[in-house]
C-alpha cells in the first residue's frame, strides 16, 4: 500500500511539491533581477550607439560640404597646369607628343605660253597637293623667369611624310611664278628710270622669266637663280639667303624666342600664353592695336578655364599677326567637351568696314579688299599677301586674273577645337594662301603681264586630326572621370551624413519612449520565457507547508474503506 501511494505521489508531486515550487520561483527571481540589469545598462548602450551613429552622420555632411566648398579636385588640376620643370603640362608644352601636319598644295599654271603671249586673258591654275610634312614642334633652351614666365626658342622642323602624300612626289616639275623676278620687279618699280633700266638689262642677260618650270620641293624649299644670286652679291642686307622657297622663309626661326605665363604670378587663364616675341608684346610691322601679340597662343596651349563669351587670340609667325577666333559650337571630341572656334569674320577686314582695323593699312598705300593682308614687311619686302584659300570670304575681284578658284569652307576654313578647361587643342586645321600682290610693273622685262595682279602661289594647312591615344586616356581621367568621382564622394558622403542623423535622432526618440513607459522590451528569447511563466504561476495556487496531521488524515482518505 505504502508503494501504490510513492506511485501516485510521484505522479502528482509536481503540483504539491514544496521542493519545485520554490525551484520556480527561484528562476523567476533570478529572471527578473536580469531583467533590472539589463534594463539598467541597456539604455547607456544605445545612448552611445546612437551617438557613435550622429558622429559618423556629422563626419559624412563635413567630408560633403568641405568637398563642394573647397573643390579639391579643382585645386589640383590647377596646380598641375603650372608650368615647372618636370611638371605633365609643361612637358607637353615643351615637346608636344602630337601628330601635327603640314599640308602644301601648290598652284600650277597649266597655261604658261598662251597667257604669256596675250592669247589667254586670264591665267590658268590647277591645285596640285597635298605635299605632307611632319611638323616636330618643340620649345628648346628654356629659361624660367623670376617675374612669372618662361622664356624659349621655338623650333618647328619639318620631315616629310610621302606616304600622306597621295602620290605626290617632292621632285614634281611644276610650272609655277617667278617669286625672285617678280618681288625684285615690284620693288624696282617705283625707282628711277636708271634704276629699272639696269634692272631690265639684267633681267634679259639673266634670261629670267616669271614662270619657270621648277620641282615642287626647290618651290617650296629654295631654287637657286641667277637674278636672285646677283641680288645676294650686290644687296645682301636685303637678301642674304641665296636659295629662295616659300616653305623655307615661313619656317625660318632662326634668332627667334618667345616669352610665356608659367602661371606662378599671372594666374592659371594665362598659363602657356605668349606675354612678349623676341622681347616685344607687339610685332615690329604693325602699330598697336595690330601688332599686339600680348596674350596669343602658338597653338601649343590656349587659355585654360575658358568661358563661352571668352575671345582667343592665335599667332603664327607666318601669318604676321595675332588673330581673334571666335567659339561658334561645342562639340565632343576624344571623348572631351570642346568648344569649336573659328577666326573672326571682321579680323579679314583692312578698315574699310571695321575702324579698329586699319592699322592693317599700310603707310601711304591704299587699303587692301576684305580678305587679303599685306605682310611684306615680315617676307622681306617682297609683294606677298595672306588669303584663306581659294580666296574664301574674299573680295571677289581678288581672283580676277586667274582660273582654278573653287573656295569651300569644309576644305578651306581654319578651325580649332579647344578643351575649355585646360585649354587643351584637341584638333585643328589652320589653313591661309599666300600671294604676291604685285604692282605697277609693266615697266620691268618680261613682267607686262602680271601689273597689278594678285598671284596665288600656294595654300598650307597645319593640320592635327585627333590627340595621340595614351595622351587621349590621361585626359579623359583627368577631365572626365576624376570630377565624376569627386561629385559622387561630395553627394555620397553628404546624403549618408544626412541618412545617419536621421538613424540617430530615431535611436533618441526610441530610449525616450522606452523610459516613459517604464520598461524597456527585453530581448525575445528572455521575454518569451518570462511571459510564460508569468502566465502559468497565475494558475498554481499558493503553496504552504503540509502538517503531519493532515498528511495522515489524506493518506486515509486514499485507502478503501474495507481494506
Amino acid at each position: 500500500m505504502k508503494e501504490l501511494f510513492n506511485l501516485w505521489n510521484r505522479i502528482l508531486g509536481s503540483t504539491y511539491d514544496a521542493v519545485n515550487t520554490n525551484s520556480n520561483a527561484d528562476q523567476r527571481k533570478k529572471f527578473k533581477e536580469k531583467d533590472a540589469e539589463a534594463n539598467a545598462t541597456k539604455p547607456s548602450t544605445q545612448y552611445k550607439s546612437a551617438i557613435i551613429v550622429a558622429i559618423l552622420g556629422l563626419v559624412g555632411v563635413l567630408i560633403g560640404t568641405f568637398i563642394n566648398v573647397a573643390n579639391p579636385y579643382d585645386f589640383l588640376f590647377r596646380w598641375k597646369l603650372i608650368f615647372e620643370r618636370g611638371g605633365e603640362i609643361y612637358e607637353l608644352w615643351r615637346e608636344p607628343p602630337v601628330e601635327l601636319y603640314l599640308k602644301v598644295y601648290l598652284w600650277n599654271v597649266t597655261n604658261r605660253e598662251e597667257y604669256l603671249n596675250g592669247i589667254d586673258d586670264k591665267l590658268k591654275l590647277a591645285e596640285v597637293g597635298p605635299y605632307v610634312y611632319r611638323e616636330l614642334i618643340s620649345h628648346e633652351n628654356v629659361t624660367f623667369n623670376e617675374n612669372g614666365t618662361l622664356t624659349a626658342a621655338p623650333k618647328h622642323p619639318l620631315i616629310w611624310v610621302p606616304e600622306l602624300s597621295e602620290g605626290r612626289k617632292e621632285d614634281d616639275m611644276l610650272i609655277l611664278p617667278n617669286i625672285a623676278l617678280l618681288s625684285i620687279a615690284d620693288v624696282v618699280s617705283d625707282s628711277s628710270y636708271f634704276t629699272r633700266l639696269g634692272l631690265n638689262i639684267v633681267i634679259r642677260q639673266t634670261e629670267s622669266y616669271p614662270l619657270v618650270e621648277m620641282t615642287a620641293k626647290e618651290f617650296m624649299f629654295g631654287y637657286s637663280s641667277k637674278l636672285l644670286s646677283l641680288g645676294n652679291r650686290f644687296l645682301s642686307n636685303w637678301i642674304y639667303f641665296e636659295k629662295l622657297g616659300l616653305i623655307d622663309r615661313m619656317y625660318d626661326f632662326d634668332g627667334d624666342y618667345e616669352t610665356v605665363y608659367d602661371g606662378q604670378k599671372f594666374g592659371y587663364k594665362n598659363i602657356g600664353l605668349i606675354e612678349k616675341y623676341k622681347g616685344s608684346t607687339k610685332i615690329p610691322q604693325w602699330d598697336s592695336p595690330c601688332g599686339d601679340i600680348t596674350g596669343a597662343s602658338d597653338g601649343t596651349k590656349f587659355q585654360g578655364y575658358i568661358t563661352p563669351n571668352d575671345s582667343l587670340l592665335f599667332f603664327r609667325k607666318s601669318m604676321c599677326r595675332a588673330k581673334k577666333l571666335i567659339r561658334v559650337n561645342e562639340t565632343i571630341a576624344n571623348g572631351l567637351k570642346a568648344f569649336v572656334y573659328n577666326f573672326d569674320p571682321d579680323a579679314d577686314d583692312n578698315g574699310i568696314e571695321q575702324e579698329s582695323n586699319k592699322c592693317f593699312c599700310r603707310k601711304n598705300t591704299k587699303c587692301k579688299p576684305k580678305g587679303l593682308l599685306d605682310v611684306r614687311d615680315c617676307y622681306y619686302g617682297f609683294p606677298i599677301a595672306l588669303s584663306y584659300p581659294h580666296f574664301l570670304d574674299a573680295d571677289k575681284h581678288l581672283s580676277a586674273n586667274v582660273t582654278g578658284m573653287n573656295p569651300d569652307p569644309s576644305k578651306h576654313k581654319t578651325y580649332f577645337i579647344i578643351q575649355p578647361e585646360s585649354g587643351l587643342p584637341i584638333e585643328l586645321a589652320v589653313r591661309y594662301q599666300i600671294n604676291m600682290d604685285l604692282g605697277s610693273i609693266k615697266t620691268i622685262a618680261n613682267c607686262e603681264r602680271f601689273e597689278n595682279m594678285v598671284l596665288p602661289l600656294l595654300w598650307t594647312e597645319i593640320r592635327m586630326d585627333k590627340l595621340p591615344e595614351f595622351l587621349g586616356v590621361r585626359f579623359r581621367l583627368y577631365l572626365n572621370i576624376l570630377p565624376l568621382i569627386e561629385k559622387s564622394m561630395m553627394f555620397g558622403s553628404f546624403v549618408g551624413g544626412v541618412l545617419l542623423f536621421l538613424l540617430a535622432l530615431y535611436k533618441f526618440v526610441k530610449i525616450k519612449k522606452g523610459r516613459a513607459q517604464g520598461f524597456t522590451d527585453p530581448w525575445i528569447e528572455d521575454a518569451l520565457v518570462y511571459n510564460i511563466d508569468r502566465k502559468l504561476s497565475s494558475y498554481i495556487p499558493d503553496k504552504r507547508a503540509v502538517s503531519a496531521k493532515e498528511m495522515e488524515v489524506y493518506r486515509e482518505s486514499l485507502m478503501p474503506l474495507n481494506a
